[in-house]
């Protein structure tokens, strides 16, 4: 924090020595450590001595008592139940409490639930649990008070605005009266004596309030220009009062703990700002002694913050990596028993490595062990429920595929053409529905039924095949309709050149069959010749979208979001990537076994589009993966 920036130059301070406005109030993320407390009065207490104390204190009802004494009972009583459970002590981690003191504070939080984790894993029971349930219910009693008491600080600050700001008009309206000094002179004192002795405000208001404030006290001396004598009484007064700040500031420089002398230094500033102007001639000389002196604490302060800074983000670096390799742990699904076996010795690792790293900032590091825990806990869950439902669903799914594959295998030979295709395309809907099997049953029970769907289809192609005399015509009507697709030339109105393209379609359906040998080759011309003009319709459309998709997964990393909600968004997408995969390929093979008709020719155009539309779909869809994957990058 440099100091001196924040603090105006002597020249800038009007006649009668204003007040420095100083911001030596460090920000959250600045608060640091006091050294370690003694804690010899409790640290011989046993567990139920010290609920007994806390207790004590709780029901006293003196909140200075009870903050002093609070977390160095929390400490000792870790300290404590370690002791007896035979595990390692916890360390102690410094942090600041909300009001801006120094407080000491163990990190249960972290080193103390992470062992809850794992031997919660290992169902251990755990010694003192009645007595730790007990301790921290006593300690929420504790926390629910220190935010009632910020809370009517808060409260009590905002009235002090109230206060000042009516002070404020009283003097106002005292500038302007511009009666006799005689008159106006002790009333311009009453005013100032009140000021002192209101509290402060919100830090928000702190400087526009004390501006507005030190600019009617100028101007009152300017107007009613006060007699020398008096004001030059004032002025030594003032001198004396700044003198002796400068003295305790230096005494400051001596101090053991730097935090503690920083704070100190912070009630000696409003002091100063609260004590009146010093003559023109001592005015430059005490500011600078002053001034020197709060530069030098700034700046051992400051050292002192940015090495703790330092050691904590190094902390919190690490162990969002093993957040991370937590996380990822349980994110890729198996179906493999040795694979979470390793994984799960992997999470052990990753949680010895977590008890070796000291602690992050106050403001991050119960977030960071939440997320730690979160994972771990989710990775025991996904274990747990892989293991109760894995075999079941395997077997399940078994048996029911093996139903399907019979009534299939009945339906074979049959020569209801239009009834059995039907039902087999129901059976084939019902088989992707079922779920995986074994692997080393997944390719036999699948071929299994393959082979029966084949059989029946391949009885009806050959029947229809016999029956139709017309395919020779057709095959060069739809020759000719290829080529007049790959001749159309699209128009700028892209509702005509779709309109088109249907009609396209309809006189396909409406040729009818062709020979069984060209129909594969020929569908596959038709299906190009149309992809060409469907692809460059939907390719604008499509375009234009993902302009909109990449200006939104923008958005979503600027506006901090976190980059677990951004991989999951990826994940949705390479699922719905992978089951748009599964449904062509399906759909594709499906239209083998449509029945040899007219209806069923219009039925394999409709298939067609569909199959082009999911194409075109799903190569939008691949390239949001890619932009997803191109901003992690």
């Amino acid at each position: 924090m440099d100091q001196e920036k924040t603090m105006p130059a002597p020249e800038e301070q009007f006649d009668e020595q204003q007040p420095v406005e100083t911001n030596l109030t460090p920000s959250p993320e600045q608060q640091t450590v006091e050294p370690k407390i003694e804690k010899q009065s409790y640290a011989n207490l046993s567990l139920p001595e010290i609920l007994l104390e806390f207790d004590r204190l709780l029901n006293l009802g003196d909140y200075v008592e009870l903050q002093r004494n609070a977390e160095l009972l929390r400490s000792c009583f870790y300290k404590g139940l370690c002791r007896e459970r035979g595990e390692e002590p916890v360390p102690e981690a410094l942090s600041f409490a909300s009001d801006g003191q120094t407080e000491l504070v163990p990190e249960e939080s972290e080193e103390t639930e992470s062992k809850e984790a794992i031997t919660e894993a290992q169902d251990e029971p755990l010694l003192y649990v009645e007595e730790e349930n007990a301790f921290k219910r006593m300690y929420a009693r504790f926390r629910a008070m220190r935010g009632e008491f910020v809370k009517q600080q808060e409260l009590q600050k905002e009235h002090n605005l109230r206060v000042k700001q009516t002070i404020i008009e009283e003097l106002k309206v005292l500038v302007e009266k511009q009666e006799d000094p005689n008159h106006t002179f002790p009333e311009f004192r009453v005013l100032q004596t009140r000021w002192k002795e209101v509290g402060p405000v919100p830090i928000a208001n702190t400087k526009d309030i004390w501006d507005t404030y030190q600019h009617y006290v100028e101007k009152f001396y300017d107007y009613v220009k006060i007699n020398n004598e008096f004001r030059d009484l004032d002025f030594k007064k003032n001198l004396e009062q700044k003198i002796l700040l400068c003295e305790k500031a230096e005494e400051l420089l001596l101090e053991s703990s730097i935090v503690s002398a920083f704070h100190k230094l912070q009630k000696l500033h409003e002091e100063w700002r609260e004590s009146g102007p010093v003559a023109r001639e001592h005015r430059e000389q005490v500011w600078d002694r002053f001034k020197a002196t709060t530069a030098s604490i700034n700046k051992k302060y400051q050292e002192f913050f940015e090495e703790q800074k330092k050691v904590q983000k190094k902390n919190l670096e690490e162990k969002t990596i093993l957040c991370e390799k937590a996380e990822e742990l349980t994110a890729v699904e198996t179906n493999e028993a040795n694979e979470w076996n390793r994984r799960s010795r992997e999470l052990e690792k990753l949680q010895k490595m977590w008890k070796s790293i000291g602690f992050a900032s106050k403001k991050d590091n119960q977030k960071i062990y939440d997320r730690f825990k979160a994972a771990s806990n989710a990775f025991h869950n996904a274990k747990r429920q892989y293991y109760s439902q894995f075999k079941h669903n395997m077997q399940d799914n078994y048996e029911r595929k093996m139903a399907l594959c019979e009534q299939a295998e009945a339906l074979q030979d049959s020569e209801e053409w239009r009834k059995t295709s039907d039902l087999l395309i129901n059976l084939q809907r019902q088989w992707k529905e079922v779920g995986p099997v074994a692997r080393k049953q997944s390719d036999k029970i699948w071929k299994r039924f393959r082979s029966a769907c084949d059989k029946f289809f391949e009885n009806k192609a050959k029947h229809f095949n016999e029956i139709d005399e017309n395919f020779d015509d057709n095959l060069k009507k739809k020759e000719a309709l290829i080529q007049e697709i790959h001749s159309y030339q699209p128009s700028g109105n892209n509702n005509e050149n779709l309109s088109m393209l249907k009609d396209f379609q309809r006189r396909w359906t409406e040729i009818g069959f062709v020979p069984i040998k060209e129909k594969e080759k020929l569908q596959t011309a038709y299906r190009q010749a149309l992809d060409l003009h469907f692809g460059a319709l939907r390719a604008n459309e499509g375009d234009r979208g993902l302009g909109k998709f990449k200006k939104r997964i923008e958005d979503m990393q600027g506006g901090g979001k976190s980059d677990r909600a951004f991989r999951s968004e990826r994940e949705k997408l390479l699922h719905k990537f992978r089951q748009m995969e599964s449904d062509i390929a399906l759909w594709e093979n499906n239209m083998g076994f449509f029945a040899k008709s007219r209806n069923a020719e219009s039925m394999i155009a409709d298939m067609e589009r569909k199959i082009v539309q999911a194409k075109e779909e799903l190569r939008l869809v691949e390239e949001k993966i890619k932009l997803m994957d191109k901003q992690l990058d």
